[in-house]
């Protein structure tokens, strides 16, 4: 940044009082801080990685106290970057304001391939860290392993079931899934069964492999028993709230089986707790039923789950979650996104794939496509069922398919008449397609940005009224904010 971007940078932390998951905050009065490590881990760590800015004392009431002495201060910045793994090169500025410095180190997120990030003193294990809001946390063993997991191209759902043996497969299941694979690969048709089982990675070495067990065992949680679904339906809107009778569920059932198995049990399980209305269809004027969710919306988001979560050690005590509340359903699996993709490129771009001999032998079976059409499926299936568009989460290690209903649309409706003033109203209407902050302060005729986005945006977005088009990067230079349509 320039010198004039961040004099402008001061007056928003002036104005918001607040760092965020790209802004650290360090006094730096009298000396540079000698633990700068955990931050430039986890600002290096995430895609856009963050600014550091000395010379705010955030314990003082954001007090612009500037620092000791600029260039001493960017010299053990400097330092502290050469001791970090990959080393850093951060870019900074100084700036004068009121006779006083200030300094900004913006530190740039390096390639995932790279990760982690960490402080050489401590190791990749204790040195790693990850942003989490305003905070630097160390990382889980697993985020450390997940990392390098994708960068050393480690294929989990292969590895060796040593319990496990061949006479243990349902027999019926795979033969009827070899035949396929003659049929359909004409260069796999000439060898032997064993050639095969070698070859599409049934066995390794002879032994039965996680992906084998995981399709052709009739039980696989003998030798797995946390890889499952659990599934409850609960009375409140919060994990934890009880019903009128003290109930913490309406229906609670643990979903077990092979993967096709559990996929349609899961599927039946929704299905069973989810409400059917019956309407009259606008072009044929028949009466149909429609169930509360669109189903293959939630067959799209169980399969995903099933096929992309992570089969690693590390996360083989911890079962795919199916959460049905009054107002939504929740499909989470354990392992985030997996690869270089993003929340916002989700559906847009071919995604890097876990576990590409498991989806291999799902599409063979004609269990799934292949073709990277999940996620645009659960999105055009809730479009076309009226309901509010799909909501994708990716949290330390875990990614959740977020399903609302109807159940609010004519409350939310009349709040919106009645609650809001004529200057939310007709922000609102501006905000009918995605405008940027800029655009935002000229509309109502506010010169500061930062004003316009502490007095109007900021609280909109909080009433769920005013959302972000990249909300896992809220202060991206591409940010734009959009009017959340009901």
């Amino acid at each position: 940044m320039t010198s004039e971007e961040l004099l402008e940078k001061l007056n928003e932390i002036r104005i918001q009082k607040c760092e965020t998951r790209t802004l650290e905050l360090k006094a730096a009065e009298k000396e540079c801080p000698k633990r700068l490590y955990d931050t430039l881990s986890s600002f290096s760590n995430q895609d856009d990685g963050g600014t550091i800015i000395f010379g705010v004392d955030e314990d003082d009431n954001y007090n612009e106290c500037g620092v000791y002495d600029p260039q001493e201060i960017q010299k053990r910045i400097n330092e502290q970057c050469l001791q970090m793994e990959p080393v850093i090169r951060p870019l900074l500025t100084v700036a004068e304001k009121d006779g006083k410095a200030f300094v900004s180190a913006e530190i740039p997120g390096i390639d995932v391939s790279d990760r982690p990030c960490y402080y050489q003193g401590k190791g990749r294990l204790k040195g790693s860290y990850v942003r989490v809001g305003d905070s630097d946390e160390p990382m889980t063993e697993y985020e450390v392993y997940s990392y390098e997991a994708f960068r050393k191209k480690y294929q989990d759902d292969i590895r060796p079931v040593p319990r496990a043996s061949f006479e243990m497969l349902d027999r019926s299941l795979l033969d009827e899934y070899i035949d396929r694979l003659k049929a359909e690969k004409r260069n796999i048709s000439v060898l032997t069964d064993e050639e095969i089982y070698e070859l599409m990675s049934i066995t390794r070495k002879g032994e039965v492999t996680l992906s084998s067990v995981m399709l052709f065992c009739r039980y696989p949680q003998a030798f797995f028993p946390q890889l499952c679904i659990t599934a409850v339906v609960l009375p409140g809107n919060e994990y934890g709230e009880t019903g009128e009778s003290g109930e913490r569920f309406i229906d609670n059932r643990r979903i077990e089986g092979n993967i096709p198995e559990m996929l349609d049990q899961a599927i039946a399980f929704t299905r069973k707790n989810m409400k059917t209305k019956t309407i009259v269809n606008p072009d044929t004027g028949k009466r149909e039923d429609r169930t509360e969710y669109p189903v293959a919306a939630i067959r799209e988001a169980v399969l995903n789950a099933l096929v992309h979560r992570d089969y690693s050690i590390y996360t083989e005590g911890m079962p795919i979650q199916i959460r049905m509340y009054p107002d939504r359903i929740e499909i989470k699996n354990p392992g985030g996104i997996y690869g270089r993709m993003q929340i916002d490129q989700l559906g847009k771009m071919q995604p890097d794939t876990r576990n590409p001999v498991l989806v291999t032998a799902l599409e063979i079976m004609k269990i799934t496509e292949n073709r990277y059409s999940g996620i645009p499926t659960i999105r055009r299936c809730m479009k076309e069922h009226g309901l509010k568009e799909p909501v994708f989460s990716d949290e330390r290690g875990s990614f959740t398919v977020t399903l609302y209903n109807d159940v609010h649309t004519e409350q939310e409706k009349t709040a919106f008449d009645c609650d809001l003033s004529r200057a939310e109203k007709d922000l609102l209407m501006f905000l009918d397609i995605p405008r940027s902050r800029q655009e935002i302060a000229e509309h109502l005729k506010i010169g500061t940005v930062p004003y316009a986005m502490s007095a109007y945006v900021n609280p909109m977005i909080k009433k769920g009224l005013i959302k972000m088009t990249i909300p896992e990067r809220p202060q991206s230079q591409k940010q734009r904010f959009v009017a959340v349509k009901n």
